[in-house]
């Protein structure tokens, strides 16, 4: 990936987190950020990284997102079983 992409990357990963922060986008910016994540996995994964602390911690985030998106919003806690 080339280096000048950095600063277009880093500005979408600024508005789609503050979309996650704002209570009536929250959950299309979690839809956004996961797909975010699952780049950051490939990249990952392209460039051979260790595999329990570099090409999954992305996965650990998404989780925790969805655990903090699932407690501060019912709604989105309804479409999970528990």
């Amino acid at each position: 990936m080339p280096a000048t992409s950095a600063t277009t990357i880093g500005i979408l990963l600024l508005v789609i987190t503050v979309m996650y922060a704002v209570p009536q986008t929250a959950a299309l910016g979690a839809l956004l950020l996961t797909g975010y994540l699952g780049g950051a996995v490939a990249i990952h994964l392209r460039v051979d990284n260790p595999l329990w602390t570099h090409t999954l911690f992305p996965v650990y985030v998404g989780i925790l997102l969805w655990v903090g998106l699932t407690l501060r919003n019912p709604k989105v806690k309804g479409l999970f079983w528990f």
